[in-house]
């Protein structure tokens, strides 16, 4: 017996994977978070399925349904926005199930991070300028733990992926200079990705909280930092992989000397 988490992605229905389709389209009940989940992914299941909406219900309640209906004979899928394994809080789901001896399979979905480089035409690791991304969120409700601050994370001046961030920009702003970072540092928010209202804000990080205050966005949105977002990075000519390089020599290509 097992359930399957399945990623939806981030918004656009065609962004989920091939499995995870196969698996919304056969299963028997489907529960899904109908806050952050495209409603027209999910009008892709089987005529005859139960869908449940599980935004109005407690951990408990999701997991006695799922281990019901299992336990019934059914095809289970709990649909996720993302990848779950980013802030999908599918940790405590497959607490509960192990208890009930209820396996579990996870399908990996187009995490919110990568859509959001996607929307702006962005590489989140650049050579000789950063190849590191580091995917965190600010410190609010939900605290982080001891080595885990933003300045501390932030000083290794490479790119940041800040999810769940929204409200808390002016925090993000005084940590990030406390690391040493420029004012006029490259950052760009956007906000729903994949999705038809989707909305970019290129800014810098002495203007984010006042760029994101104008356009209303406290929810939902991604928050990419680094100089891997400089908008004119495309062109300057320093920072070039060697992949393609015609003097690079790899094991599928002789290098051409110049």
């Amino acid at each position: 017996m097992k359930i399957y988490i399945v990623g939806a992605g981030p918004g656009d229905p065609d962004l989920i994977t091939v499995k995870g389709l196969n698996i919304l389209q056969t299963a028997d009940v489907i529960l899904y978070t109908d806050s952050l989940v495209n409603d027209e992914l999910i009008r892709k299941a089987k005529p005859d399925a139960e869908v449940l909406k599980t935004a109005g219900m407690h951990l408990e309640e999701i997991v006695d349904v799922m281990v019901d209906r299992v336990k019934a004979g059914k095809m289970v899928a709990r649909i996720h926005t993302g990848d779950p394994a980013m802030y999908g809080a599918i940790m405590e789901q497959i607490v509960l199930l192990k208890k009930e001896n209820i396996g579990n399979e996870v399908i990996p979905g187009v995490s919110s991070v990568f859509a959001s480089a996607a929307a702006i035409g962005a590489e989140l690791t650049i050579p000789d300028l950063t190849q590191t991304l580091i995917l965190t969120r600010a410190e609010g409700r939900t605290p982080v733990p001891e080595f885990e601050k933003l300045r501390d994370l932030a000083s290794h001046h490479c790119t940041i992926a800040l999810f769940l961030s929204a409200t808390l920009t002016k925090k993000i702003v005084k940590e990030l200079q406390a690391a040493g970072w420029q004012d006029d540092t490259p950052v760009a928010v956007i906000q729903r990705a994949t999705w038809p209202d989707q909305k970019i804000v290129r800014t810098t990080l002495v203007n984010l909280d006042e760029d994101m205050r104008k356009n209303g966005i406290r929810k939902h949105a991604m928050i990419l930092a680094g100089w891997a977002l400089d908008p004119n990075i495309h062109d300057k000519d320093e920072y070039r992989s060697k992949l393609y390089d015609a003097s690079f020599t790899h094991g599928f290509r002789k290098g051409v000397k110049p």
